[in-house]
């Protein structure tokens, strides 16, 4: 089962989460939840939610 760990306001910024997380070896699937405002879920598979939490916090407190 895939799971949403994260909301991106762009499709850039979708995308660019989900280079970073297959690049650390993860499968990513995007969706899109709101086409008039172009948001975006980023889904993992359930068994890697810990795993890349602990990636994109790391990603996100570089920035």
């Amino acid at each position: 089962m895939w799971t949403v760990i994260y909301i991106a306001p762009t499709a850039k910024i979708a995308e660019s989460i989900k280079q970073k997380l297959q690049d650390e070896g993860f499968l990513v699937q995007l969706r899109p939840i709101n086409l008039s405002k172009q948001q975006f879920e980023v889904l993992v598979p359930e068994a890697e939610v810990e795993e890349v939490q602990d990636v994109l916090n790391e990603l996100f407190n570089k920035g």
